[in-house]
């Protein structure tokens, strides 16, 4: 019996097949969509009137960082050729050499999300919009948004993990990675998954973690349910949805990472080189470019964290914020 689980055949890329309309872009639009409406929810909710063509250009601008940053860092650190380096007018260039039209492949959540955040931040100082308010209310949302994106990667067949003996591990149809059954670990890989060899086989496919799956329940059904319901309304001070969203999310995926095929070794940090294996996990010393990005995350959510509390302190104990605690003590006095 097979201890593994096979792809759904039935699910496809295109959402009608010859029609260049895919899920991957659907989800997407998806998430934007409900990032949106419980922004709005939650402006509604603070009882905050603002300009809602302030708020649409808020988005706007978010969209046009993220797009514009996704792209940059996919082409910089994830694209395994390095051409973007030495040409770099070639990020956004559209077209192959022989002048066909290709389109822009590859997108980075971690460019999107500086890019974003330059994108809001512009705006909200141009509009003298209070950026951790605003944020706060915008990344308390933002991991259910983001979890559809995952579901599109999985409907893609793509981004998929490590090898795996796991019964839930599964095999991907664009995984084209075949292991020699010479290897004796290969043969017990395939006896743990229930996978029966034959004489004839010199090389077999075996399953994977579907990472996936792991990467839209943590980054975005746990991490929502922490951000939404526990600290969304009990937050100790402006900011710290958004420097609990970065660390939260910067710690989860610096974990998965483990168990995720990386998109790229160079610019990695490898502190063991003898068990350096893409599909096969082996070592806690040997760190992709995503985990890299993943600990600068985790640093910055502590750094914000120290640096936003810090401002709430010194804004508590500004003249302003005397007055406000004076009158705030007199009122009880008289209500006393």
């Amino acid at each position: 019996m097979l201890n593994f689980i096979q792809f759904p055949d039935w699910l496809k890329p295109q959402i009608i097949p010859g029609l260049p309309f895919r899920w991957y872009s659907l989800m997407y639009i998806i998430g934007f969509v409900i990032t949106y409406l419980l922004f709005m929810y939650q402006l509604k909710q603070r009882k905050i009137k603002v300009e809602k063509d302030d708020i649409l250009s808020f988005f706007f601008w978010g969209i046009v960082g993220l797009i514009l940053g996704a792209r940059i860092f996919a082409a910089l650190f994830f694209d395994p050729s390095g051409k973007y380096w030495s040409a770099p007018w070639l990020i956004f260039w559209p077209f192959s050499s022989t002048g066909q039209l290709t389109g822009l492949s590859g997108m980075n959540y971690y460019g999107g999300l500086l890019g974003a955040f330059i994108g809001m931040a512009i705006y909200a100082n141009h509009k003298k919009i209070d950026l951790l308010e605003w944020g706060d209310m915008l990344v308390a949302g933002l991991p259910i948004a983001y979890s559809f994106g995952r579901v599109g990667n999985f409907i893609n067949g793509e981004l998929f993990g490590r090898i795996t003996t796991l019964p839930w591990g599964m095999y991907f149809p664009a995984d084209d990675t075949t292991f020699s059954t010479g290897h004796k670990w290969v043969r017990e890989f395939a006896a743990q998954a229930g996978i029966s060899l034959s004489n004839t086989e010199t090389a077999i496919h075996l399953p994977r973690h579907p990472t996936q799956v792991y990467e839209w329940f943590f980054e975005g059904i746990f991490l929502w349910l922490i951000l939404w319901f526990v600290f969304r309304n009990r937050r100790p001070f402006k900011g710290f949805i958004v420097a609990l969203y970065i660390l939260g999310y910067g710690l989860v995926r610096f974990l998965v990472d483990y168990l995720r095929v990386p998109l790229l070794q160079k610019f990695s940090i490898i502190l063991d080189p003898e068990h350096i294996n893409i599909n096969r996990f082996q070592s806690f010393f040997n760190f992709s470019m995503s985990q890299i990005f993943s600990f600068l995350m985790i640093i910055s959510g502590i750094i914000l964290m120290y640096v936003f509390h810090k401002k709430s302190k010194e804004q508590e104990l500004s003249p302003e914020g005397d007055v406000h605690t004076m009158s705030s003590k007199k009122l009880r006095k008289k209500i006393t």
